[in-house]
């Protein structure tokens, strides 16, 4: 059978699953949907068994690699601890709904029942999860669940990501080899070192060309993403939840279900295996449908210095550059003076704020823009009011206080009374003030996450399902406020997360030329109105690389567009500059936050290009961006993939030029968009940390 049975518009995943008499169907085959050559008889009868992949592989049916399922049922009463691990599921039900295929089974010998629910997803995605239900008296024991597919044999090499705080989603690729690659994240949330998507694809598949396979992992805690080749020529990819010890042992008739697996086919590279992921994105409930505002966040302009009078000068001139909402970071609470005391003392300090906020807000609100608050509800300084009394409140294990990152721990999401606690907090400041936006940062990775409710047994599993339960309460009861996820920048960018916010703060990097590699690759994931993206001082705080406005621009240019600068210390002329960077902004937004994103290979490593086509192809704005020093003797052309190519298209050279920037030598004239995917347009000669952009417009 093939699910789904019918192809929605536009490329879609499906799979072709062959049900027999006992135990679990298999899958042969994992694609496109197959056309009317392709059949799904055809492929059932064309694959040969060795190369399919159970639903769930058992070692019981003969399987040899990484099992579905890994567990055992506690001894109880029979000293025997380890019972019952290897299963022998057989099917009792399929229910295929049309965009939900339903797999149920039954192991009696081993007490367990299994669900695999399937699901077809707006964009051309599909997304599996499995639910274990414990039938039999005593506990069963979760050490992994995870969801795989098979894959054809042309898959040849994988493509993953790596990174660190301020470097996030770093590419890197390998052949496929016999054996088990396995990325784990451990960090108790997504990390800035999470493989993100995992990809599988054909020899040197790029991003507009090759069949490739990609699969995430949709959960903000520890998770595995796996690629798997048998001896037999059987290459598997999949993941699922990474379960530390004792974090799931199912009572009689208590269930686990794995987090959503998305799996994503496509015949044209990376750029469309990220349209798929995009489509999702924007098909959900809290997906940001209206124009995205320009922000401004005062953290790099202030720090822990909030001196009233400079933060209302800060908004007036926010206002006068197009700024549509404000945002004010750290610093604002109890003690918080520096970043080893106050987390978790959510109230407003008053010796710095004797009015509270409202004069602040009042003149943001006065001067046309929303206002936004930091918060960092998760974790706590050893030097609160908080921690003083609640000690007992922290993950901790071994009756040990974990090392400190960033001068703190982190609280017991687990408990509901932490939570209660935390609900309680930001529900009352909320209230109290006029806050359209809050951005929930993470600023540490959970060590010995274990709960004192549980002699110190592990529990990022019931914590990452506390933080879910917590936001969704607050989304509840503020629908008007916007949520964005910030982690130490970038360390929770998952679906599961994405599902419950707005925006990401893609990275803590700001300078501009490190970020241009940052949000190329975090698009594989994200698309570009979820992504903050800011213009930052002219001297990068993180890096001391002094870098022109034209290209911290035009880099921001292509997120959620923002400022993260102190315009204080800003020249009227910058201020200037600065204001037609916003116009053009909002010029393209929308192109921009709905369209195609497009990632062009260039002829050497000393300049980029990418850019995003409009839906119905009649419109594109592309970058071409210099970030080294070129051959001067060597031409360079700049393609456009996506349009149509029977139409024509006029070239259009936009926004402010940066220092050294020459005139497009092609700028007004029309050519045919066949022309523009396969010859391109010339590029003139420039400096480094230049960017030339271009809008193209179908005539």
């Amino acid at each position: 059978m093939q699910f789904p049975s019918t192809s929605a518009s536009g490329p879609t995943t499906g799979v072709v699953l062959t049900t027999a008499d006992g135990g679990l169907p298999r899958i042969d085959w994992v694609g496109l949907l197959p056309d009317a050559d392709r059949s799904a008889e055809q492929i059932e009868a064309a694959v040969p068994e060795s190369q399919a992949c159970a639903l769930l592989p058992e070692h019981s049916r003969g399987w040899y690699g990484r099992p579905g399922l890994s567990g055992y049922r506690l001894g109880g009463d029979d000293p025997v601890a380890g019972r019952d691990w290897s299963t022998a599921f057989e099917t009792t039900g399929l229910s295929d709904s049309g965009p939900r295929l339903r797999v149920e089974a039954e192991d009696r010998v081993a007490g367990l029942r299994l669900a695999t629910d399937m699901e077809t997803l707006p964009g051309g995605a599909i997304r599996t999860r499995h639910t274990l239900t414990n039938t039999a008296p005593g506990g069963y024991v979760v050490q992994a669940l995870d969801v795989v597919f098979p894959l054809p044999r042309r898959a040849a090499e994988t493509l993953d990501f790596t990174g660190g705080w301020g470097r996030e989603r770093v590419p890197q690729r390998r052949p496929i080899a016999d054996g088990l690659w396995v990325r784990e994240g451990r960090r108790g949330k997504t990390g800035h070192d999470a493989a993100t998507v995992l990809v599988a694809g054909t020899s040197d598949f790029g991003f507009g060309d090759g069949d490739v396979w990609g699969v995430h992992v949709g959960w903000s805690g520890n998770h595995v993403h796996r690629v798997e080749r048998l001896p037999s020529g059987l290459t598997t990819i999949g993941g699922g939840e990474l379960l530390l010890p004792g974090e799931v042992v199912l009572g009689p008739d208590e269930s686990y279900t794995t987090p959503w697996v998305y799996l994503v086919a496509a015949d044209d590279g990376l750029d469309g295996l990220a349209a798929a992921f995009h489509g999702f994105l924007r098909s959900l409930p809290a997906h940001p449908r209206n124009p995205r505002p320009v922000n401004l966040n005062v953290w790099e302009a202030v720090y822990f210095d909030h001196d009233l009078d400079r933060l209302l000068t800060l908004a007036d001139l926010a206002a006068e550059v197009g700024v549509g909402r404000y945002v004010l970071d750290d610093g604002w609470f109890r003690y918080r003076r520096h970043d080893h005391a106050g987390l978790g003392d959510w109230w407003v300090d008053e010796a710095v704020w004797p009015k509270g906020l409202s004069p602040l807000i009042e003149r943001v609100r006065e001067r046309g823009m929303e206002f936004g608050l930091w918060f960092e509800p998760e974790m706590v300084n050893p030097d609160s009011d908080l921690y003083r009394a609640h000690p007992d409140w922290i993950l901790s294990t071994g009756g040990r206080v974990p090392p400190l990152q960033r001068n703190q721990l982190v609280l017991d999401l687990s408990r509901s009374e932490v939570r209660d606690y935390l609900l309680e907090r930001l529900d009352a400041l909320l209230g109290e003030y006029d806050i359209s936006y809050v951005k929930w940062d993470h600023n540490r990775d959970l060590i010995d996450a274990g709960s004192q409710t549980r002699a110190g047994g592990a529990v990022v599993h019931a914590h990452t399902l506390g933080f879910y339960a917590l936001l969704d309460e607050l989304r509840r009861r503020h629908p008007k406020v916007e949520w964005e996820s910030c982690a130490g920048g970038g360390g929770r960018v998952d679906l599961g997360i994405l599902e419950r916010t707005e925006r990401i703060w893609t990275s803590d990097m700001t300078d501009a030329l490190a970020r241009q590699a940052i949000q190329r690759w975090t698009g594989q994931l994200v698309p570009s109105e979820y992504m903050g993206a800011h213009i930052s001082a002219p001297v990068s705080h993180q890096t001391g690389r002094a870098i022109p406005l034209a290209f911290r621009a035009a880099t921001a240019l292509f997120g959620q567009f923002g400022i993260e600068w102190d315009l204080t210390a800003a020249t009227a002329d910058e201020r200037a500059e600065l204001a037609r960077w916003v116009a053009l902004y909002r010029e393209h937004q929308a192109l921009v936050h709905t369209g195609r994103v497009v990632r062009v290979e260039t002829s050497d490593d000393s300049a980029l290009s990418h850019g995003v086509v409009a839906a119905d192809r009649s419109s594109a704005l592309m970058a071409w961006v210099q970030v080294d020093l070129a051959d001067r003797g060597a031409a360079r052309t700049m393609t456009v993939p996506g349009l149509d190519p029977g139409a024509r298209y006029r070239v259009t050279q936009v926004g402010p030029r940066g220092p050294g920037a020459a005139a497009w030598p092609v700028d007004g004239a029309e050519f045919s968009g066949a022309v523009l995917a396969t010859v391109g347009l010339p590029v003139p000669a420039a400096r480094p940390l230049t960017i030339f952009l271009v809008a193209l417009q179908q005539v």
